[in-house]
């Protein structure tokens, strides 16, 4: 289930994101954690599954579109459908108000989604 971000999942929150090919670095992903702390119009999820949290799932919101910027996903947990699903209860939390759409770095697996509902 998706669950929003809150402050003391910090440490889980940047760990998770720093699978992202673009986002690995220290200093960078300081920088995304903050701007989920402080942009009211970036809205930040993690999967929680029973007690772990497996994965995140961040979206700026534009007008009428949430665009997902980050979508991670432990990778001892990759392969069964959590990013799927994680983009599934996004759709379904933002519409019909907003359109889901990616980014350059998440096209693609939105893209797989889509192919695979």
């Amino acid at each position: 289930m998706l669950i929003r971000y809150k402050k003391s999942m910090e440490k889980i929150a940047m760990g998770l994101l720093s699978f992202m090919p673009h986002v690995k670095e220290v200093k960078k992903l300081q920088q995304t954690i903050q701007e989920y702390n402080n942009n009211p119009n970036w809205h930040l999820f993690l999967w929680k599954d029973e007690d772990d949290i497996l994965g995140a799932l961040g979206v700026v919101i534009e007008e009428d579109k949430a665009i997902v910027q980050h979508i991670s996903v432990d990778p001892s947990h990759r392969g069964n459908g959590i990013g799927k699903q994680m983009v599934c209860e996004l759709r379904n939390m933002y519409s019909p108000m907003h359109r889901v759409t990616a980014t350059d770095e998440t096209k693609n697996f939105l893209e797989k989604c889509e192919t695979e509902a």
